[in-house]
């Protein structure tokens, strides 16, 4: 009897340990904005934007000053955040591919670990993603909001027993804008205008027109900031705000230049961040899957081509990272880069100088490149914002980062070549040699035509390529199935 009783009693406890350990772990938030540049949220230097809730964040968390994507294109960027893997690893390196059904996501390992999953938002990552999912909010709304409906909504309904991850993906700050409830939140008169771009009324208007995108993203971000503390979970709440690729102007998305890939990236929880923090650390998006699972207590899969960084959330001081890579790939346009960056210099390699670097379709149909290209025109354009039209462009760049935040000034030009070139080159080699990225003779070439007729939507003009797609980087040596993590 008291046998019977004893091992009810320890298979009781057993259970008991069991509910207690998985309802003890901490939420998780992850809020990712549709091409927001690194700098442009308050906390990194930018005085003219709105964006009080996310400052808070990061006035009470750890702030990050070296976080870099894999790419500056959003569908290969997200599922590079998914997966922890690089876009040629994924099977999806260019905009609008999905990763084979195989492909193994951070929110699938958390759900099935006893995690409540639910996004909501912009999806865009394909069919593998949503095992990861309790439930997948992805429709956009008529009326234009961002997907950010649900979001409160979502914390309400969710189950109470369990821990939760949520993947909060925000439409804004995408093309094309249209009236929202922050309209007018900037005036385009006091707009300060970057070097790199025409200090143009069309341009004032368009920054103006993206900084109120930003702030309707951080209010929404705010409210679920309320709900949490209405909730109780606040205090066990780990919040991530960062992005999934660079503004969407002229000189910054689909660039591998720090305006393309280099993202604000904004860590909070109040148990473990007591107060303002930062980190100047080299941090990769590869690294968030293996992060994230680990603060879940969770072993991090062996398809993670990153590491953890928990250690810095502990402890910011540390270093982490020696390098961190890119690549872009097709993105409306024939393209094939690769990028490294160290501590001080950032290299970038350019198999197809050929083409001008001018943007994607939403930012060469944007107001502010029309100011541009009229400044071209007029012979009135500087040397720094003409540098997006030249054509061919160098097939080596390398900047120094400390001395040229914004990459104007490439050393391979100058007399003067820094012994990290030869160091970055050949780190830059080895990652592709060991993660299996590789050339392919036929890219996909441009769907559209570069010099368009008009700027609107309605009338982009196709090429006879249009939705013909060419060879995957990485495919021929079956890249999906390489978890080499390559140097660190």
């Amino acid at each position: 009897m008291i046998k019977n009783f004893l091992g009810v009693f320890f298979i009781y406890f057993a259970i008991s340990s069991c509910n207690l350990d998985i309802n003890d772990k901490p939420n998780i938030i992850v809020f990712i904005a549709d091409d927001v540049s690194w700098d442009d949220i308050g906390v990194y230097g930018n005085d003219q934007v709105v964006t009080p809730n996310i400052d808070n964040l990061a006035k009470n968390g750890l702030i990050f000053n070296n976080a870099y994507l894999t790419t500056s294109s959003c569908s290969p960027s997200r599922n590079s955040i998914l997966t922890g893997r690089y876009p040629h690893n994924t099977g999806a390196a260019e905009l609008h591919t999905e990763p084979p059904l195989d492909m193994t996501s951070f929110p699938e390992i958390l759900k099935d670990k006893g995690y409540y999953t639910l996004q909501a938002g912009k999806f865009h990552m394909g069919e593998y993603a949503k095992r990861g999912f309790h439930e997948v909010h992805d429709n956009k709304q008529i009326n234009g909001l961002g997907g950010e409906d649900y979001w409160v909504e979502g914390l309400k309904e969710r189950p109470k027993s369990k821990p939760f991850f949520m993947w909060y993906a925000s439409y804004d700050a995408h093309r094309t804008w249209g009236e929202n409830e922050f309209s007018g939140t900037h005036n385009p008169e006091k707009i300060v205008v970057p070097d790199y771009l025409v200090n143009g009324s069309l341009t004032r208007l368009d920054l103006a027109n993206y900084y109120d995108e930003i702030t309707r993203f951080d209010h929404y971000i705010g409210e679920v900031v309320n709900e949490l503390k209405a909730q109780g979970e606040y205090e066990n709440t780990y919040i991530i705000v960062m992005a999934d690729n660079g503004r969407p102007f002229p000189h910054s998305k689909t660039r591998l230049n720090n305006q393309g890939v280099k993202t604000p990236f904004i860590v909070h929880h109040p148990r473990s961040i007591k107060s303002n923090k930062k980190s100047n650390s080299l941090i990769s998006a590869v690294d968030i899957a293996s992060t994230i699972l680990d603060i879940a207590g969770i072993t991090p899969s062996k398809s993670f081509q990153g590491n953890s960084f928990l250690n810095i959330i502990n402890n910011p001081e540390l270093k982490f990272r020696n390098y961190v890579f890119a690549e872009h790939n097709w993105h409306d346009y024939e393209s094939y880069q690769r990028m490294v960056r160290n501590e001080k210099y950032l290299y970038i390699k350019n198999s197809r100088p050929q083409f001008p670097q001018e943007g994607p379709l939403d930012a060469i149909n944007s107001p502010t490149y029309i100011d541009l290209k009229d400044a071209e025109k007029n012979k009135t354009i500087s040397k720094v914002q003409a540098e997006i039209f030249i054509k061919p462009r160098p097939n080596e760049e390398l900047y120094d980062l400390s001395n040229d935040p914004f990459q104007n000034k490439n050393l391979l030009e100058e007399g003067d070549i820094p012994h990290d070139y030869e160091v970055l080159k050949k780190i830059l080699n080895q990652w592709i040699n060991e993660t299996g990225d590789t050339f392919p003779e036929k890219l996909t070439k441009d769907w559209y035509l570069r010099e368009q007729e008009k700027f609107n939507e309605s009338s982009l003009l196709k090429t006879e390529f249009h939705g013909v797609r060419g060879e995957m980087p990485g495919s021929s040596v079956l890249a999906t199935k390489n978890n080499n993590k390559g140097p660190f």
